[in-house]
C-alpha cells in the first residue's frame, strides 16, 4: 500500500528538462492546488512528474503542537475537524469539515500543484468601450493603474452607484497588455453572472472564464478570470492582479477561509485591489490615519448627491404586530407610494415576519409580494419588480445590493434590529437615486430607537456628500 500520508512531506525535486511531461496533466494543474483524489490521472504518472520536478506535493492537513490546520482553507477551529476510518491509509484519518464541499482534505489526501504555469499572452488594444469616466472615476482609475504597475495594494471606496466596474477597465487593459493574469473575485455568484457578459463584451479578444458552483468553466485558467471567492480555494499563485469586489459582503466579510483563498490564489509579487461601498470600521479608521492606501469616489456618475436617510420613530412595532397591526406611519408611507404609483422596497429584519405581513399588505394591493433568500421564486419576483409589475416588494437584506431599478424609494421597518448593520443600511440607501433620470428619492428608516449603526450609516452618506461637494464633483444648482 502506498504511504499517501508521506507524500505531503516530500521535498520539491529539481526540474529535469529532458523529461517529456504530460501536457494534459500540467494543463489540468496550471495555477491550481488540487487534492490528489481530484486528479483524473494514474498515480504512477502523477508521481513520475513529481520525481522530475514538474509537480509538488503539500499536506492538506498539518498539525501544529496540539491543533490541526487545513492548508487549503486555513481553518484552525478544532470543532471543524473530525476523523474517520480511512480505507486508503488504513488509519483514523483527520479531515477538515469547513471546506468539505470542495472535496475531503484529509491527512492522506495531499494537495498537488504544478511548478510550471504557462505564461499568459499579452493583448494590445484589448478594451472595446466607448464610455467616458467622470472626474472622480478617472482619479480612481488612475490609482488602480498605478497599483497594477507597482504590484501594490489599493482600496477603492466608491459610493453605491458610482460605476466602479468601469473604473477597472483601463487597469485590466494595462495588465493584459503586459501579459498579466487578472482575477476579479466576488463573494456572490450573482455578481459573477452579471459581470461575465459585460467583461466579455468590452474585452472581446481576451479569453475570459467565469468560475462559480456548477460553472462549465470551473478548473480553467484564463487571462481574465471572474470567480466567486469560494472557487479560489482551488487556485495557487495563479494571478498577477487580484481584484476583490464587494469585500464587505457576506460571506467574505465573516469567513477567514475566503481571505485565505484570495491570498493563496495570487502570486507572491502581485497587485491586490479591493472594491467596496462600505468598508468596515477598522478599514475606515486605517484610511483616515493613512495606514491603508485608498482612493474614494464620493459621488455617483450623474453628479447628484446621495439621498440621505430620514429617521422616523414608529413605536414598538413588534408589540403592535402581535395584534396584527402595523404602525400608522408605515401604513401611510405604503399607501402614499401606491397612490403615486412609485415603486418601493420595504426591508424587514426576518423571514418569518416577512411571511406574516405580506398577506396583510396584499389587502392594500394584490400585486405586492415578498421575497427572501429561501424563496424558490426569488429570481422571478425580482424580475417582475424590475418590469414594474410589483408596486411594493417586501424583502430581507438579501436585496440590499445587486438590484438596480431606476425610480424607487426604500423604507426599513425595524431599522434598529441587529441585522441592519452600518454596511447593510448604506447599501439599502444606495438602492435609491442611482439613475440620472431619477437621481433623488426617499430613504426612510422606521425605528423603535436609533442605533449606532443607523447613525454611522447616515454619517457615512453625509460625509461622502460633503467630500463630493468640496471636490467639485456635484452639479451646481
Amino acid at each position: 500500500m502506498i504511504a499517501y500520508r508521506a507524500l505531503g512531506d516530500l521535498p520539491k525535486q529539481p526540474l529535469h528538462e529532458h523529461f517529456s511531461p504530460s501536457s494534459s496533466l500540467l494543463s489540468f494543474l496550471a495555477g491550481k492546488q488540487l487534492l490528489l483524489s481530484e486528479l483524473p490521472f494514474p498515480f504512477e504518472a502523477i508521481h513520475q512528474h513529481y520525481e522530475h520536478g514538474y509537480i509538488v506535493y503539500k499536506p492538506s492537513i498539518v498539525q501544529h503542537e496540539n491543533r490541526y490546520v487545513c492548508v487549503r482553507c486555513g481553518n484552525e477551529d478544532p470543532h471543524l475537524f473530525a476523523s474517520f476510518p480511512c480505507a486508503r491509509c488504513g488509519e483514523a484519518c483527520v479531515y477538515c469539515r469547513k471546506c468539505i464541499k470542495m472535496g475531503r482534505a484529509s491527512q492522506c489526501n495531499p494537495l498537488v500543484s504544478s511548478t510550471q504555469i504557462p505564461p499568459s499572452s499579452p493583448f494590445s488594444s484589448s478594451l472595446c468601450w466607448q464610455g467616458t469616466l467622470s472626474p472622480a472615476q478617472q482619479l480612481a482609475s488612475d490609482a488602480v493603474c498605478e497599483a497594477i504597475r507597482r504590484d501594490g495594494h489599493l482600496l477603492v471606496w466608491a459610493v453605491c452607484g458610482a460605476g466602479k466596474t468601469e473604473v477597472l477597465f483601463p487597469g485590466i487593459e494595462l495588465a493584459l497588455s503586459q501579459g498579466k493574469r487578472v482575477c476579479l473575485a466576488a463573494p456572490r455568484t450573482d455578481v459573477i453572472l452579471e459581470l461575465a457578459p459585460r467583461l466579455k463584451h468590452v474585452f472581446p479578444s481576451v479569453d475570459v472564464v467565469a468560475l462559480y458552483g456548477g460553472s462549465e468553466d470551473r478548473g480553467k485558467l484564463a487571462s481574465l478570470t471572474l470567480s466567486t471567492t469560494h472557487q479560489l480555494l482551488r487556485y495557487h499563485q495563479a494571478f498577477d492582479v487580484m481584484i476583490v469586489d464587494e469585500v464587505d459582503a457576506f460571506p467574505y466579510s465573516v469567513d477567514a477561509a475566503l481571505t485565505h483563498a484570495v491570498e493563496q490564489a495570487r502570486k507572491p509579487i502581485s497587485s491586490l485591489i479591493y472594491l467596496t461601498a462600505t468598508p468596515n470600521e477598522t478599514w475606515q479608521r486605517e484610511v483616515k490615519m493613512g495606514k491603508r492606501h485608498a482612493v474614494t469616489i464620493p459621488a455617483r456618475y450623474h453628479r447628484h448627491p446621495l439621498p440621505v436617510p430620514v429617521f422616523e420613530w414608529c413605536g414598538n412595532w413588534k408589540k403592535l404586530w402581535k395584534k396584527k397591526r402595523l404602525p400608522a406611519n408605515v401604513i401611510n408611507w405604503i399607501h402614499l407610494h401606491l397612490e403615486q404609483k412609485k415603486q418601493a422596497f420595504l426591508f424587514v429584519p426576518h423571514i418569518d415576519f416577512l411571511e406574516q405581513i405580506v398577506p396583510l399588505l396584499k389587502s392594500f394591493h394584490p400585486s405586492i409580494e415578498g421575497v427572501h433568500a429561501e424563496d424558490p421564486l426569488r429570481k422571478e419576483k425580482v424580475q417582475q419588480f424590475r418590469q414594474g409589475e410589483i408596486p411594493l416588494l417586501v424583502t430581507t437584506t438579501i436585496l440590499e445590493r445587486g438590484v438596480t431599478v431606476p425610480n424607487i424609494d426604500v423604507a426599513v421597518l425595524g431599522a434598529e434590529d441587529d441585522i441592519f448593520t452600518e454596511s447593510a443600511l448604506v447599501q439599502i440607501a444606495g438602492r435609491v437615486g442611482r439613475s440620472a433620470q431619477y437621481p433623488n428619492g426617499d430613504v426612510r428608516f422606521f425605528h423603535y430607537g436609533k442605533t449606532k449603526a443607523m447613525l454611522a450609516a447616515k454619517r457615512q452618506i453625509e460625509r461622502m456628500n460633503k467630500e463630493a461637494a468640496e471636490r467639485g464633483l456635484l452639479k451646481t444648482q
